[in-house]
């Protein structure tokens, strides 16, 4: 079968927190083991909404991946890379740009949340408008067959299935198309090509998808096809043409259940996060001053640990152990807040201890850190400039 390819990405909007460890990058690091990943710096994406002050993109860009490579992120096992170095993102999208409908782009949910929450900005730009195909752009140009997002960003998904499957409908019918695709299944070898055409009729007649992945696995695993053939029976199987593009499917991320300092989802716009790189005195306090249910106004008073944000982190960071005895002791006034939140606090401070020593190593070594991005950044445009390859070829813009 295919290699599965995961693509995944993050603007550089300041210094990561705990609900982006939680929330993505623990993610990020398990799928490292599991499958080929390139994880982008979103620097374009930053420029539709912070247009007006790109000196804090540049800061953020380094900082970020330094948290990337302090929370677990391994060059080893994963391309990590900068958009903006790899020039053939945006070609991509201005070539994407030529075939899109604009209410595809004016229907994407996002696109009215954003200008609703951002309506002290100018988003009235055709970049802002643009920001959804740059976003498939990003994801079809690696051939992506996965993408890790969260619930909201399905439709992002569903829309870049949609622009490649337009593309390959418009250009993927080369000329003699059909006789070509037949001459490849007959270099399949009489038994195969037999099954092939057999699968293929089964998948076109009745919808079977299991005549569909059966025909798949065959045409990946034989070794004498060239890639042009393979390309040209794989889109013959389900009725179009040869399939430039790839459908990438959505991989929903494990919802984060980060709290915040206050209780709500721990966000930036809430100011209630503890970054990765807060000093351990300042997590500390934060902790410490955190506000608990409000019933309990004397120590002496019984709590309802439900209704304290103290006892969301419990939730994440603490053991059934631990949490039963805070149960019991808020309800029963046995134990006073300050006494319930240490465990918190050391659980915290004993997650963050190794990713704050990592990330002093990487931050004494700049050059390190721009040279495993410069890697990154070379394999990564290796493969865009293959896709470049092929698309321009369909586009008749490979003249010499």
């Amino acid at each position: 079968m295919a290699v599965e390819r995961v693509l995944s990405g993050m603007r550089p909007t300041g210094n990561l927190h705990l609900g982006h460890y939680h929330g993505v990058l623990k993610n990020w690091i398990k799928l490292q083991h599991e499958h080929e990943c390139l994880f982008f710096v979103a620097d374009w994406h930053a420029l539709t909404t912070h247009y007006d002050t790109p000196q804090v993109i540049e800061e953020n860009v380094w900082e970020m991946v330094i948290d990337w490579l302090a929370a677990g992120v391994d060059p080893a096992n994963a391309t990590i890379f900068i958009q903006s170095r790899v020039p053939e993102h945006a070609e991509l999208h201005t070539l994407l740009s030529m075939i899109t409908p604009l209410g595809w782009l004016e229907r994407v949910p996002t696109y009215k949340d954003q200008q609703e929450k951002l309506a002290s900005k100018d988003l009235s730009t055709y970049g802002f408008l643009g920001y959804p195909l740059l976003q498939s752009a990003d994801i079809l140009i690696y051939r992506a067959t996965q993408v890790p997002v969260g619930e909201d960003q399905v439709p992002h998904i569903e829309f870049t299935r949609e622009i490649a499957r337009r593309f390959n409908h418009i250009y993927g019918r080369e000329l003699g198309y059909e006789e070509k695709a037949e001459a490849a299944v007959k270099k399949l070898g009489g038994k195969r090509g037999a099954l092939y055409r057999e699968l293929r009729t089964r998948y076109q007649e009745s919808g079977d998808d299991e005549s569909l992945l059966s025909a798949q696995a065959m045409i990946e695993e034989h070794q004498g096809l060239s890639l042009g053939d393979r390309e040209r029976l794989l889109g013959y199987l389900e009725g179009g043409g040869k399939i430039i593009l790839i459908e990438p499917e959505a991989k929903l991320t494990p919802a984060s259940r980060m709290p915040g300092l206050d209780g709500q989802k721990m966000s930036k716009s809430y100011s209630n996060t503890i970054s990765l790189r807060e000093n351990p005195d300042a997590i500390t306090k934060a902790i410490r001053t955190m506000p608990t249910d409000p019933a309990r106004v004397r120590r002496t008073d019984p709590g309802e640990p439900s209704r304290c944000p103290v006892y969301q982190l419990h939730e994440v960071y603490s053991g059934e152990k631990t949490r039963d005895w805070v149960q019991q002791g808020c309800r029963g006034a046995s134990i006073g807040c300050i006494e319930c939140k240490q465990p918190v606090i050391d659980s915290v401070l004993a997650e963050l201890k190794p990713i704050q020593e990592r990330a002093a190593g990487y931050a004494e070594d700049p050059t390190l850190v721009r040279n495993i991005v410069a890697d990154g950044c070379e394999r990564a445009r290796k493969l865009a400039r293959e896709t470049m390859r092929d698309v321009r070829e369909v586009m008749g813009l490979d003249y010499n």
